[in-house]
């Protein structure tokens, strides 16, 4: 399975690759918007982890703008805003689902 993780913090970013390079998942890592963006141009994933607070664009820009071009690839947002606002927000945006970090 192809996934991307999008994570701007680096630390994080490599301790979620471990692991699911480990349980044997092809994983792509892009630590800001633009990059995946750029990523989900030119591979197909079965999933795409989302974080929220991008560096360069919010996470939810980059979903609504990807629902909005008709793309249904499904996406995990993780995240470390636990607000129930929040929550609803990014299942709004089309989010299939939604874990605080």
């Amino acid at each position: 399975m192809r996934l991307l993780l999008v994570e701007d913090t680096a630390e994080l970013a490599q301790s979620v690759l471990r692991y699911l390079r480990a349980e044997g998942h092809a994983v792509d890592h892009a630590p800001d918007a633009a990059t995946a963006l750029e990523a989900m141009a030119v591979a197909d994933y079965a999933c795409v982890i989302l974080d929220l607070g991008l560096p360069d664009r919010p996470g939810l820009e980059v979903l609504r703008d990807r629902r909005r071009a008709g793309d249904r690839t499904p996406v995990l947002i993780a995240t470390a805003r636990d607000q129930i606002s929040d929550r609803i927000a990014g299942l709004d945006a089309g989010a299939d689902d939604y874990v605080v970090k």
